[in-house]
């Protein structure tokens, strides 16, 4: 095992890799139960089929590729919480439910907050592997940002600060 070498999967992880890597997939574990929490408050069918796809499609993806990595470096895994129990939206009180429009804005928040903490982990990670898929993680999640951004215009759901028409 080289420092330096050719092979980015023998290289050592240094200690802020690894913190980085750890808290990212403790992160990834919370926020796919945030997820599951709020697929149960959405009533709305193109919101609710967004999240699902997120979960299953993006972020299960990055929590399996990271996960791996640890693994495969000796590095124990966080702990995950608890899954939620499926429920019907109707079933949640008015005043206790988050708003389609409050899970939509949520969402684009985590987004693009992962997506700046994505491109400070590539920029301290050494190996090359971690830089890229880190980027691939960013290319993804923008995608999936784009597709957010349509369906809060479409819902009317786009809150847009003040115009300076000057």
């Amino acid at each position: 095992m080289g420092i330096m070498s050719e092979n980015p999967q023998d290289e050592p992880l240094h200690a802020g890799e690894v913190f980085h890597l750890w808290s990212h997939l403790l992160g990834t574990k919370a926020y796919l139960v945030a997820l599951q929490v709020f697929t149960n408050h959405s009533g709305d069918h193109d919101l609710k089929v967004f999240i699902e796809d997120l979960m299953e499609n993006c972020i299960k993806q990055e929590e399996q590729q990271v996960e791996a990595i640890l693994k495969e470096n000796g590095i124990r895994l966080p702990p995950a919480p608890p899954d939620r129990p499926n429920v019907s939206a109707e079933d949640i009180p008015a005043g206790a439910r988050i708003n389609d429009s409050e899970i939509a804005a949520l969402l684009t928040r985590d987004i693009i907050g992962s997506n700046v903490l994505a491109s400070y982990i590539m920029g301290i990670s050494i190996r090359a592997d971690l830089r890229e898929m880190f980027g691939d993680f960013i290319t993804q999640k923008t995608e999936y940002a784009d597709k957010l951004s349509k369906i809060n215009k479409e819902k009317g759901w786009l809150v847009l600060p003040p115009l300076n028409l000057k």
